[in-house]
This record gives structure tokens, C-alpha cells and sequence, in this order.
């Protein structure tokens, strides 16, 4: 009617712009009905013919054995779409890259303190423990501890990492030269790859 506003929107009760439904989540993956703007796919799976398929046929292959049409590569021509569980597909997922994730080398670095005083029988036992370290695969970081007025005897420090390098040379190589940083001198030395 003339001069009557019109009836303003309103909003669902507990949902404001911008907020989904508690429990709701966007599947990683677009899945049966959600598969748009192509009229054609590629279908594979365990117990079908491959093929490329209408999108309508492909859900519908999908429905009559209880799965799901999940789109695996959607940026080919056409999509490339997947017959399986859903559940099962994600499961898989997580399994591969738990599994990437359990091959992938960590690197272990070890500490080995000096003093700039340190007497022979105790550097040989810090050299032994290192050179265990290296052949396990680990990183040995090695440094020169300087108390209070010690930091004068500097280059015994030096001189110390230099000859503590020099003799694990067969196990493990100098990553970088000795670096005084505040009261330490450090030195890092990497594990040798076996047959280099």
C-alpha cells in the first residue's frame, strides 16, 4: 500500500552476519551436491569404470553404493572426483601426512661446555661423549664458558674449539668458526653423512 514501509528483515534468532551455526564446519573437500560449475567429471574409484562422467550421473553412481563423490582435483579440466566414504578419504589423509610427518628428520642438537681452563682428561671425555653424538646423527654445539675476568683468555678458547674440531673432523664438520657471543665462545659441528 501507498505510504506503508515496507516489513524490515530480520535476522534468525542467535546467528549475526558473518557467524556460522555452532557444530557446522565448511568440509575441506567439496562433496556430492556441492560439486558446482562443472557439467562434467572425472571419476575414479575402487569398483567403477574411470571415466568422465555427467556431474548428475557421477552423485548418483555415488549414491547407489552409500558413498560420497569427493572432488580430489579441482583445478583440472574436467574436475577430477573421487567414489569413497568421506569419513574413510579424510582418515587416509591424516594417516599419509602423520606418516610425512614421522619421516621427516629432526635434528637433535647436544651441548658440550668447556671451560678455558679445562684440564686434558676432562676435554678427552667431552670429546668422546661428541664424537658418540655425531655418530648418532646429532649436532654438537660446543662452547668455551668464560667467568668473570676469564674473558682475557679468549684465545685459549679459540684455540681450544679449534683443536676440539680439528680431531672430530672424521665424524663431524665445523658449521661455523668459534663466535664469542657475550660470555661464550660457540662452536656448532654437523654429523658427516655416512659415505661422504
Amino acid at each position: 500500500m501507498p505510504g506503508q514501509k515496507p516489513p524490515e528483515f530480520k535476522r534468525p534468532r542467535g546467528l549475526r552476519e558473518g557467524f556460522k551455526r555452532p557444530g557446522v564446519r565448511e568440509d575441506a573437500h567439496r562433496i556430492n551436491k556441492n560439486i558446482r560449475n562443472t557439467p562434467k567429471v572425472r571419476v575414479v574409484g575402487d569398483d567403477i569404470e574411470a571415466g568422465v562422467y555427467p556431474i548428475e550421473e557421477a552423485i548418483k553412481m555415488a549414491e547407489d553404493l552409500g558413498v560420497d563423490l569427493v572432488e580430489i582435483a579441482p583445478n583440472v579440466d574436467p574436475p577430477v572426483c573421487k567414489i569413497i566414504d568421506y569419513g574413510k578419504f579424510l582418515y587416509e589423509l591424516k594417516k599419509k601426512a602423520k606418516e610425512v610427518k614421522a619421516k621427516a628428520s629432526k635434528v637433535v642438537v647436544k651441548d658440550i661446555r668447556f671451560g678455558p681452563h679445562t684440564d686434558e682428561h676432562d676435554y678427552l671425555f667431552k670429546k668422546n661423549h661428541a664424537m658418540k653424538f655425531l655418530q648418532d646423527g646429532c649436532k654438537v654445539k660446543a662452547f668455551v664458558f668464560f667467568r668473570g675476568r676469564e674473558i682475557v683468555f679468549k684465545e685459549q678458547g679459540t684455540i681450544l674449539l679449534l683443536r676440539f674440531a680439528s680431531e672430530l673432523e672424521e665424524w663431524g664438520k665445523a658449521e661455523q668458526l668459534p663466535v664469542l657471543e657475550g660470555k661464550k665462545m660457540l662452536m656448532v659441528l654437523a654429523p658427516k653423512k655416512v659415505g661422504k
